[in-house]
């Protein structure tokens, strides 16, 4: 459910997305602002800032669109990575389905990239403040940084460039590669079948699910209305992204406060609490940037394209799989995925460090140590915790398998469903099949008989009554 969900989120965002393109430029030409919108007349800003507002404030339902278009984006990663856990946690990666975990978290990084580049198109302060910590970051590149980031934001920041060249990854590049990306997933879905957990019936040669018609299509259309109901919703009720509260972007001003998307949320806490470590090496500089901005990136995305490998060579399990594990089967496995989304989440908390001093009414070096503290070790107890209950859970599971409960006996003779809940051979459903046939048939023929009966008893009285009115 969790990848339709993403998928839907994708429909909605092609769908929302075609509408906002009939309205915004994607040029950094500088204009005067002289729209609805009062706080900002007569402000130089860029037409692409300039056309977000006109957008939101002056085209009918552009403002809408713009929200869920937003929340559409937010919505979709997050049930990739929902997805790409849920997988992880099941062991649904193991062979032979390597090729898919690769394709879903290459799926990963496309979204994250075509988000960010979709949030920094409306050259806001907000937005463009990301941008220029992006440029830093690709600067701090050893060797190459000063090249990659003259290629990819068309010369020193802020280029004249770069709006056209967001926008075109934004709606054209990135979107190809994660539809093909998506087909290929798709393709060898189909080729591999769904995964699966134990239960009656269910085998590491078989697929036991629902049919595709009406019971699977019908569930689809179910679930995409109300995504799309949802994400209306959100769009309607709830504000997101105020460009027109931030300004247009300027490249000497900066705001505090200042906090982009959750799912680089984790990139801004990792610059914040980050030390100062700058290396010389060779006669070049590494950035203190580098660390945080481009190694643990590379690290944490390195480990998950390898991950499926790794356990196959640690665990010595190169056999096929297609029943699912339960987390508490895989306690290892189950601790550090538990510990490394902890360590991520701090790393989000770490992202919005100004807002917690402000609010706590402490410094922010007080609050940044904290973090450093608990980033080191908050990761570690809730992974050994994990660790401990699945432990646990495994030898209650053991000893409820020993001395198993009595399962009440069933209200009727047998149940089956789509899902194979019932019996799972086939000559013994189609018999009960046509056990329940016979007995339809002949509680039809018993109503029959007593409604003829009744019908013929009611005439005999009408007849009776008749000679006797005649006499």
């Amino acid at each position: 459910m969790l990848g339709e969900i993403a998928m839907y989120c994708l429909l909605v965002l092609i769908l929302t997305g075609i509408y906002l393109t009939f309205f915004f430029q994607a040029s950094a030409q500088e204009v005067v602002y002289h729209g609805s919108y009062g706080p900002l007349r007569g402000v130089r800003m860029s037409e692409a800032y300039h056309s977000t507002i006109r957008l939101s404030f002056d085209v009918r339902a552009g403002l809408v669109f713009r929200q869920i278009h937003h929340w559409a984006a937010l919505l979709f990663i997050a049930s990739i990575v929902a997805h790409l856990c849920r997988i992880f946690f099941t062991g649904a990666f193991r062979r032979p389905r390597e090729l898919n975990w690769i394709v879903g978290v290459s799926l990963l990084l496309m979204a994250i990239a075509n988000g960010f580049t979709g949030y920094s198109l409306p050259d806001d302060l907000l937005s463009g403040t990301g941008l220029r910590i992006a440029y830093s970051i690709v600067l701090s590149v050893p060797f190459l940084g000063t090249w990659l980031a003259f290629l990819f934001f068309g010369g020193e920041f802020p280029a004249q460039a770069l709006e056209p060249r967001l926008f075109i990854l934004h709606v054209l590049l990135v979107p190809a590669v994660i539809i093909a990306l998506l087909t290929a997933h798709l393709a060898i879905l189909w080729r591999q079948k769904h995964t699966q957990f134990t239960g009656p019936g269910r085998t590491e040669r078989n697929v036991v699910g629902s049919f595709l018609w009406p019971t699977y299509t019908l569930r689809s259309i179910g679930l995409f209305a109300a995504v799309a109901a949802v994400l209306s919703a959100l769009g309607g009720l709830a504000q997101i992204n105020p460009v027109w509260l931030y300004g247009p972007f300027k490249a000497a001003a900066v705001s505090t406060a200042a906090q982009p998307d959750w799912y680089v949320g984790w990139l801004e806490g990792a610059l914040r609490v980050a030390g100062p470590w700058r290396v010389h090496i060779f006669g070049y500089t590494i950035s203190e940037l580098f660390w945080p901005g481009i190694l643990l990136p590379g690290i944490t995305f390195g480990l998950l394209y390898m991950w499926p490998f790794l356990e196959a060579r640690i665990t010595g399990d190169h056999l096929e799989h297609h029943l699912l594990d339960s987390p508490r089967e895989r306690p290892m496995r189950t601790a550090i995925g538990v510990g490394v989304l902890t360590f991520y989440i701090v790393l989000v908390v770490a992202g919005a460090q100004d807002i917690i001093a402000q609010k706590l009414g402490v410094g922010i070096p007080a609050v940044t140590n904290t973090l450093r503290v608990l980033l080191l070790t908050l990761p570690l107890l809730v992974a050994f915790f994990t660790w401990r209950t699945c432990h646990d859970l495994q030898v209650k599971g053991a000893r409820e398998e020993e001395y198993p409960r009595p399962y009440p006996k069933a209200r009727t003779p047998f149940e089956v469903t789509d899902e194979a809940s019932g019996p799972s051979s086939g000559a013994e459903v189609e018999r009960q099949r046509s056990a329940v046939v016979r007995g339809l048939a002949a509680l039809g023929a018993g109503a029959a008989a007593v409604g003829g009966f009744v019908i013929g008893r009611r005439r005999t009285k009408k007849i009776v009554f008749e000679a006797t009115k005649k006499k």
